[in-house]
């Protein structure tokens, strides 16, 4: 009886238990359905996006991944001077060789297919980094924060206008963002689910692998983890060490294999870009141009949103993350828009509390789960944000993807066409160097000159770009006397200008113009790219 009386007991105690239980399971498996949901949602969207990028914005894009990767894939294709002096891992452009062997191995290496396909592998990245940019905003704020960061991050213009291209700055930002969501210094001590201290140490590697400046973010977030953690001697030699140094280890491998040579390609990137200033070359910029143009340009419409954001929300970790990485990059000469794109979301995150306070101040204000029961639609307020914010991003996103700057793609999907009907033996492209994307979208082994642009030893010394630019018919006429002409010449309308005469002499024509731009950038308006042909 006393046995059966306590097996009474213990069934009372598990009905009791019970719904508790069947809750807990209930909530979590809702939970990763609805991750689930959002990263389909991410990924659709951002599939079109890079679909509706068609405009050329950064060399890198195309001549430090898909360009590497097509040479390694097929045999042919340029290396820039950079990776003649080891300062690039093949890593990056590594991840592109599968995918061109596959579209190979179908008979699908067509030119659109050649051109379009990196942009949607780089999109499926994009979506993991959008996943864990919400995951992160939910655990630090909750649902409600993290439904407007998603928004502030598929609206935002330049997340749309960048984030699906192959830059390796696209690719470190998705690492940015997953690693950042297993630190646990980036958390409150109250909030440590899904927390991994060794998975971000192993993520943030291979940021770091990709792109060495990566390093200027996770030494910001080591010496948090450090300060905060109580197991210090563990931190830094039984994680720290041994992941860095695996990690390293696996790149460095992978570098001799491709380099044929030991590269360590950090130390060499160090040396270029920090201890000799080598990225001046392209150009310098003053130390507050990220704050006054650069990364205010980028946040665009939602910087009075990022700012209160930062003010009330009161998360001093994220904004001194932003803080230092913004004031280290400008301590540097050579400054872009896309070395900073790696913490425009954690900016845009900041964003999504300010909306989420304008929705429901309850929700935000509590970082609670849910947003307060007594909200039950939209207010004037929030209707009149989201409306400034669509209004003011979508057209600036649309046209800088479709329409500014599309010359240099349009004309090497023509050509590419045209050299698949063998319509072209050779071209040169007298444009300022790496213009046009190369190899990886004409994706035919055909003889193609460019004008250089590597780096002299020698300040003052000027390259073949400089010396085209300042003098086209000098120029062309004493290269016309020691090479062979090509039979397509690509080139920018405001040089075309010049040279028209003199290439008329060499019996060139016009054979096709594609519209490039309405104003001009950093040189004279090259409102257009025209291709000549030789008539014999």
């Amino acid at each position: 009886m006393r046995q059966r009386h306590n097996s009474n007991k213990d069934a009372d105690k598990q009905k009791s238990e019970a719904p508790t239980s069947s809750k807990s399971d209930s909530e979590h498996s809702s939970f990763c359905c609805s991750h689930k949901r959002i990263f389909l949602l991410c990924l659709a969207f951002r599939m079109v996006n890079s679909v509706l990028v068609q405009t050329y914005f950064n060399p890198d894009e195309h001549w430090q991944g898909p360009e590497v990767a097509h040479r390694v894939a097929f045999g042919y294709g340029h290396l820039t001077w950079e990776w003649k002096q080891g300062i690039r891992s093949y890593l990056h452009p590594m991840f592109f060789v599968p995918l061109y062997r596959l579209l190979a191995l179908l008979h699908l290496d067509t030119p659109w297919l050649m051109m379009r396909t990196p942009r949607l592998l780089q999109s499926v990245f994009s979506a993991v980094g959008d996943l864990y940019l919400y995951k992160l905003s939910e655990v630090l704020f909750g649902d409600c924060v993290a439904k407007w960061t998603l928004f502030s991050q598929l609206s935002n213009w330049f997340m749309f206008y960048s984030f699906s291209r192959t830059l390796s700055n696209s690719l470190e930002t998705v690492l940015t963002l997953v690693s950042l969501y297993f630190w646990p210094c980036m958390r409150s001590s109250s909030n440590y689910s899904f927390v991994s201290r060794k998975w971000g140490l192993a993520v943030a590697a291979v940021a770091c692998a990709i792109r060495p400046t990566s390093a200027i973010t996770w030494l910001y977030v080591g010496l948090l983890e450090l300060l905060k953690a109580r197991d210090r001697f563990k931190f830094i030699f039984l994680e720290v060490a041994p992941i860095g140094i695996l990690v390293l280890g696996l790149t460095c491998l992978l570098d001799r294999f491709m380099y044929g040579t030991w590269v360590l390609v950090p130390l060499n990137f160090l040396k270029f870009n920090f201890l000799s200033s080598g990225g001046d070359y392209y150009g310098t910029h003053k130390w507050h141009w990220y704050f006054t143009q650069g990364f205010t340009v980028m946040i665009f419409s939602y910087l009075p949103f990022c700012i209160a954001g930062i003010i009330y929300s009161k998360q001093w970790k994220l904004s001194g993350l932003l803080a230092w990485v913004l004031g280290f990059y400008s301590l540097l000469g050579h400054k872009e828009f896309r070395f900073v794109l790696p913490v425009l979301p954690i900016a845009l995150m900041f964003s999504g509390y300010s909306l989420a306070a304008i929705e429901d101040p309850g929700s935000a204000r509590y970082k609670g789960k849910e947003s307060s029961k007594t909200h039950t639609r939209c207010p004037t307020k929030m209707r009149i944000a989201i409306l400034f914010l669509l209004a003011t991003n979508i057209p600036m996103a649309l046209y800088m993807s479709l329409v500014h700057q599309r010359g240099p793609e349009d004309v090497m999907n023509h050509l590419a066409r045209e050299a698949l009907h063998g319509k072209v033996r050779s071209i040169l492209f007298l444009t300022p160097c790496h213009a046009t994307p190369y190899y990886s979208m004409l994706h035919h082994d055909l003889p193609m000159q460019f004008l250089d642009c590597t780096p002299s030893e020698e300040k003052g010394v000027l390259d073949e770009s400089d010396r085209f630019l300042m003098d086209p018919v000098s120029f062309v006429s004493a290269y016309a006397k020691n090479v062979s002409m090509a039979s397509h010449i690509v080139l920018f309308d405001s040089e075309e200008q010049k040279l028209k005469n003199l290439l008329n002499s060499f019996d060139y024509g016009e054979e096709r113009r594609f519209f490039n731009a309405h104003f001009k950038v950093d040189r004279d308006l090259q409102a257009s790219v025209v291709v000549y042909v030789r008539r014999r």
